[in-house]
């Protein structure tokens, strides 16, 4: 059934983190990180999940785990290369048509949100799909780690991206909303957005997405109540230990 839904999810992980080195095999309740994202994405149930990764420590666990590991090359810019090239090993064929590309340093990813992205997809004319929430912290408005998604309503819980940006933005009366790092590629447009250079404001905002924007890509956003957040620091590390019930110190 999953291969017949033509869903791919793909989980970059590579231990070369510099904030928090070593990241994807960091212990959280007695599991490595990554192994914590990989359960995520399976319970799911969208499509087959395969880990990319140029680590054989991290290979290593995932087979254990009984999943699919792809190796890949160390020197990839991004994650959405690292993503390309391990799609392109392990479906020549080209069987898969959507591929969810999915951070490694979520653990605390709902499988819904998951769902929603790629149910995002399976209709409308969108080149990329990803995922929002309004924020609700008033701190988060103006913190610059905090990408903000500004938006143009298509009805219901759907949105086209206009822009991403780590100010705040838009201006005026009404919701901000904080761009949850998920995405859903149809497999053609994966491939148009790696052949692309770096665009200007990619650069300038630090925020790949932009260059899809700038090339002219659509990409829509599906507005869901979940909040997952990304594990950067020794400090949301501990955050994560927290919540699982992990009194391990960082």
């Amino acid at each position: 059934m999953a291969e017949n839904n033509g869903v791919l999810v793909v989980i970059p992980a590579r231990l070369a983190s510099t904030r928090l080195p070593r990241k994807p095999l960091l212990s959280i309740a007695g599991q490595p990180m990554i192994a914590h994202v990989l359960a995520r994405a399976r319970e799911a149930a969208v499509g087959p999940v395969i880990v990319a990764t140029d680590s054989s420590e991290i290979a290593d666990v995932i087979g254990r785990e009984g999943g699919t590991a792809v190796m890949t090359r160390s020197d990839h810019p991004s994650g959405s290369d690292r993503v390309y090239e391990a799609v392109e090993s392990y479906d020549p064929e080209k069987r898969f048509k959507i591929i969810v590309n999915l951070q490694g340093d979520l653990p605390l990813i709902e499988p819904r949100a998951i769902l929603a992205v790629a149910d995002l997809m399976a209709s409308g004319p969108a080149d990329i799909g990803t995922l929002v929430n309004e924020i609700t912290e008033e701190h988060e408005v103006n913190d610059a780690n905090v990408v903000k998604a500004v938006l143009s309503p298509l009805g219901g819980n759907r949105f086209r991206a206009i822009y991403f940006t780590r100010a705040a933005a838009p201006t005026g009366e009404g919701p901000l909303y904080h761009h949850v790092g998920i995405y859903a590629y149809r497999r053609t447009a994966l491939t148009q957005f790696i052949g692309l250079p770096p665009s200007v404001l990619e650069k300038r905002e630090k925020l790949e997405q932009l260059r899809a924007l700038e090339a002219d890509m659509r990409i829509d956003a599906a507005l869901v109540d979940i909040a997952p957040f990304g594990v950067d620091t020794p400090a949301d590390l501990q955050r994560v230990r927290d919540v699982m019930g992990d009194a391990q110190p960082v």
